[in-house]
């Protein structure tokens, strides 16, 4: 079965961040069908300490009302870090896509516990990016993630 649009598109700004010397994780954020803010994770281009790919799209989404954003979708190719799920927590955002949880799982339990609804697809195209980053470059998933 062929990847829904809005995965697809996370998949991609995955493959833009991985083009670009960064690591491959991509997010978009969806309303009403329309992708009002996509991006990837950008710590590495960007010397950022925050850019994962779930903040980088809500940063190019530009202030929206909460109104908007309790109907939205955010679509991420990997499991959230406990930032990027605060962040989905502090707008009230609904629902969260993930492409996969099986290189990394972050902070699913808190995020279903505070009552968002959690898809989780583990597609074989986002499995297969971050195990090969992760072989690749362990240093830098390593300090993308905190660990020493």
């Amino acid at each position: 079965m062929a990847m829904d649009q809005y995965m697809q598109a996370a998949v991609d700004e995955a493959r833009r961040g991985l083009a670009e010397g960064g690591i491959p994780i991509g997010s978009v954020l969806v309303h009403h069908g329309k992708i009002i803010g996509h991006g990837h994770n950008r710590r590495v281009q960007k010397g950022s300490t925050t850019l994962h790919g779930e903040m980088d799209a809500l940063e190019n989404a530009g202030r929206q009302s909460a109104a908007v954003y309790r109907e939205c979708v955010i679509y991420t190719t990997l499991s959230p870090c406990p930032m990027c799920s605060g962040a989905i927590l502090l707008y009230g955002i609904p629902k969260v896509v993930i492409g996969e949880n099986q290189t990394f799982l972050g902070d699913e339990a808190h995020l279903i516990s505070r009552g968002v609804t959690l898809e989780v697809l583990n597609e074989p195209e986002c499995i297969e990016l971050m195990t090969r980053f992760i072989a690749d470059r362990p240093e830098l998933w390593n300090e993308d993630i905190g660990e020493p």
